[in-house]
């Protein structure tokens, strides 16, 4: 989808400063709302009526998104070809029963830290591809997901201001 077709749905709903944040979905905005749930159901109805798709709509504040990086999760580790670290964000809590860090069989990324929305993951690109971050997630915690990469929420905060 379009950015500015994404931006001017989110206008046309009273938004204000919205601004995207590279080409995935990522839509950075001021809101007077503290009802975030009712504003991802009004954006989430609005997708098909206004761009003709649906789509899971998950917000997180400046404040959420700060708390994730105080936690220092990918601690001692970098986002590059050899590694790729990714967030998932969840639209309703997580429960996770595996001992931290956690390892599917099969190996394709280690699950090296959760909180009640996250799962933060890291894959090894040098090793033969294994499970998918993304498929073990919706696999365990349902369809309601999405994920980033590190580098993009550390965008999508600068863009945030």
């Amino acid at each position: 989808m379009r950015n500015e077709n994404l931006r001017r749905v989110c206008e046309d709903l009273g938004l204000a400063r919205v601004s995207t944040v590279i080409s995935s979905g990522n839509v950075v905005f001021d809101t007077d709302t503290d009802d975030l749930s009712g504003l991802e159901e009004r954006l989430e109805r609005a997708w098909p009526n206004e761009l003709g798709f649906e789509s899971t709509t998950i917000i997180r504040t400046r404040e959420d998104l700060e708390g994730l990086v105080d936690l220092e999760p990918f601690s001692g580790l970098e986002h590059g070809r050899e590694t790729y670290l990714l967030v998932t964000f969840s639209k309703s809590a997580v429960e996770v029963s595996v001992d931290l860090p956690f390892q599917p069989e099969g190996g394709g990324f280690r699950l090296l830290h959760a909180t009640e929305r996250e799962l933060f993951t890291v894959t090894d690109m040098t090793q033969a591809p294994g499970p998918d971050a993304m498929q073990w997630g919706e696999a365990r915690f349902g369809k309601e997901i999405t994920s980033r990469t590190w580098l993009t929420v550390a965008r999508i905060l600068k863009k945030m201001g």
